[in-house]
């Protein structure tokens, strides 16, 4: 791959090169291949002085929450006050067949079309935290294009769900009307995390957002209290996506939790805690593919699951194996 013209049309390149060569270097950073990871280490430290530019806005909620419809009205606002909108949508992986269905774009159909946006689905792959495992280095390849908003929309199905909080700027939780009472808000523990909290189609039963919104008011006033970083205090906000409703309100609240936050000093903690994950994934590889390690798991496995070797003497006779030189 020629990484050089990648760099060129992705910096400086006309509208339709960018996209091309963005989707191209995506692909490139997704890719498993060793010589393909050495390619995109090179491109990613040669765009490393274009990125930091966004704003990086993390978006999480249920199935039928409303994800995609806020994305596109939020997009197109966006774009109407001049931006450049990036949509990373990640989709969660079947443990079965372990494909995914990769439907976000077609939901953003206006979205989708306009020539300041670029969507980018992508495959969960298993990674725990609700978020593909090339997310953060596709937003600095999105950064690097030209784009100054880039919105990660993670799957959205467990409590596992935070790690875009630790990827992005500002982290947002939808909501539903009606989906329990303040026990049920307090017990997700996602929402400890969250800087804003939104509660969708408002519009179909106002009484249930108003008590919604008590609800989660009142569960945020309990993390507040229990050591949630005081600079900023969550803030609940009801809405209507599919009508329009509430966008500029919403955004304004992202100016006012960008004015009280020092994302700078987020940003720092961020690249080293990547530094550490990657660290971490990179050591958990080496330790399958050791040739010792190879070797003995099968045999140990079996044992294990016979029920004739503790799992736990087991864990360190494989670990005392990927410390021994081949």
């Amino acid at each position: 791959m020629n990484i050089e013209r990648i760099e060129a049309d992705l910096l400086h390149g006309a509208p339709m090169a960018q996209r091309r060569a963005l989707a191209k270097a995506i692909t490139l950073i997704e890719s498993t291949r060793p010589e393909h990871r050495a390619e995109a280490d090179a491109l990613l430290t040669a765009l490393l002085p274009h990125t930091g530019g966004a704003f990086r806005l993390g978006l999480s909620g249920v199935p039928g929450v409303g994800k995609s419809t806020f994305i596109e009205a939020l997009g197109l606002y966006l774009i109407e006050q001049g931006h450049r909108v990036a949509v990373l949508a990640v989709d969660p992986s079947s443990s079965v067949s372990g494909g995914s269905i990769l439907g976000d774009k077609t939901r953003m159909e206006r979205l989708s079309v306009h020539e300041r946006a670029f969507i980018r689905p992508s495959p969960s792959g298993g990674t725990l935290g609700g978020v593909a495992e090339k997310t953060r280095e596709t937003m600095l390849l999105c950064e690097a294009a030209g784009y100054d908003v880039v919105i990660v929309e993670t799957v959205g199905v467990g409590q596992s769900e935070t790690a875009v909080a630790g990827m992005t700027d500002v982290f947002v939780l939808m909501q539903l009307p009606n989906a329990g009472d303040d026990l049920q808000a307090i017990k997700k523990g996602v929402m400890e995390v969250a800087d804003l909290i939104v509660i969708n189609k408002a519009d179909l039963d106002p009484d249930a957002a108003t008590r919604a919104e008590a609800q989660i008011t009142s569960a945020l006033r309990l993390f507040t209290q229990h050591g949630r970083a005081s600079e900023w205090r969550a803030r609940v906000l009801r809405l209507s996506a599919l009508k329009g409703q509430g966008i500029p309100e919403f955004w304004a609240a992202v100016a006012a939790y960008r004015a009280a936050r020092d994302i700078a000093a987020r940003r720092r903690e961020q690249a080293l805690a990547w530094m550490w994950e990657r660290i971490d994934s990179g050591l958990r590889e080496a330790f399958r593919t050791h040739p010792r390690v190879r070797e003995l798991l099968p045999r140990l496995s079996a044992e294990v699951s016979a029920g004739t070797l503790p799992a736990s003497t087991a864990a360190r006779k494989l670990l005392e194996a990927s410390a021994s030189r081949c």
